[in-house]
């Protein structure tokens, strides 16, 4: 067997090659981060090697700077293993007591992983092109939560500008409020506003909800307002606005993308009530392969959900705490993916009401369902089969 360690950088990659005698067939050497480099990696390896299937080649998880590679080593047909840094931090130091670490001992370490770890999943065909939807899950992520701040500022604005309006409409955050605010920015402007042209306008993005009686309602509040006039403030407003439709129509071009993937997909999880494609999609992008992980419990560890226990000696941790050190995308995912859930299925709500009623907080509460969940996930993804809701 031919083991191939990398140390990946954002401009070179430390390569190290030995087999199962620990033989080094090549030291240490480094190759640059374009094509030529990966050519000269491949062919340092076919040079030593009888058959791919014996032939294991293992590189960190660095986010994007190993994108590129673990690509080109996939389509090469090499198995390839991603293995998660902290792991090989441990890994050196149980190696040694010296606090050595450069990237050409780091490579090394990677390739001695390989050999001695037998549980170690390789990084299939499938995770590779899983890695499309995980980076639409986790643009739209940001993208939301951007939108989310521009809404708060829209709300603060509208406090200073016009701040009677948020007690009659059901929510600032509406296509019809928008486009009003973007014509008249303030509650001077809609004071002095024409009528009939406030009328039509609300009456056209409303799609006919909002008439003649709801824009004199507008007018006379906005006439007896105590919001200042502040051009300033009205004009960050209406660029606010307008930032958050765009936003909202990339969302919406991202959000496309994601249920393509999805219905191409067609995974399971969309059978448990509560969880829509979004969700979804975040879920199985984050996970990723199934086939990584031994058991729901090695998927809870990952998502930062495993209770961390302190005890040494007489020393006794009083109270476990959630280690929080896992993909933070996945744990916003199963803990929001849970509440719904919880809502919608009968079994679910039943489970979340017996954790109540032992006195447990609400967040532990949904902690406990967050689990079941997994379980459930787990089983549908492993046997492909379809959620039964219970009647």
């Amino acid at each position: 067997m031919i083991y191939i360690g990398i140390d990946v950088a954002k401009d070179k990659h430390d390569c190290f090659i030995t087999n199962s005698d620990s033989e080094v067939l090549f030291k240490a050497f480094t190759i640059a981060n374009n094509l030529d480099g990966f050519n000269d990696l491949y062919q340092k390896i076919e040079s030593v090697m009888d058959d791919v299937t014996k032939v294991k080649v293992g590189l960190e998880a660095t986010g994007h700077y190993s994108y590129n590679l673990l690509g080109y080593l996939i389509d090469k047909g090499l198995p390839t293993y991603v293995i998660n840094p902290l792991h090989t931090n441990l890994y050196r130091k149980s190696l040694s007591l010296r606090q050595t670490k450069t990237d050409k001992v780091d490579a090394r370490t990677i390739a001695s992983m390989l050999m001695s770890d037998v549980n170690l999943k390789s990084y299939s065909d499938t995770s590779y092109h899983n890695e499309e939807l995980k980076s639409l899950t986790r643009y739209r992520f940001d993208k939301v939560k951007q939108r989310a701040k521009l809404k708060s500022s829209v709300s603060r604005l509208v406090c200073i500008l016009f701040p009677e309006l948020e007690k009659l409409v059901p929510t600032l955050h509406m296509a019809s409020v928008y486009a009003m605010l973007s014509e008249f920015p303030g509650a001077k402007q809609v004071a002095n506003a024409h009528l009939t042209r406030f009328t039509n306008l609300l009456s056209k993005v409303s799609k006919g909800r909002y008439g003649k009686e709801t824009a004199i309602a507008f007018r006379n509040a906005a006439r007896t307002s105590i919001g200042s006039n502040m051009p300033a403030k009205s004009l960050e407003l209406k660029h606010t606005i307008k930032l958050i439709q765009e936003l909202t129509s990339e969302i919406d071009e991202i959000e496309n993308e994601i249920k393509l993937i999805m219905d191409e997909i067609n995974s399971p999880i969309l059978s448990i009530p509560g969880i829509n494609y979004r969700m979804g999609a975040m879920i199985i992008a984050e996970i990723g392969d199934f086939n990584r992980f031994d058991s729901p419990d090695k998927i809870l560890a990952y998502a930062g959900f495993s209770p961390s226990t302190y005890q040494s000696g007489q020393l006794d941790g009083a109270y476990s705490h959630m280690e929080k050190r896992g993909s933070r995308y996945l744990r916003y995912a199963l803990y929001n993916a849970a509440k719904y859930v919880c809502n919608w299925d009968p079994t679910f709500a039943e489970y979340l009401a017996k954790k109540r009623a032992e006195g447990k907080h609400y967040n532990v509460a949904i902690s406990h369902a967050v689990k079941k969940l997994i379980r459930v996930i787990y089983h549908l993804e492993k046997t492909n089969q379809q959620y039964i809701k219970a009647v």
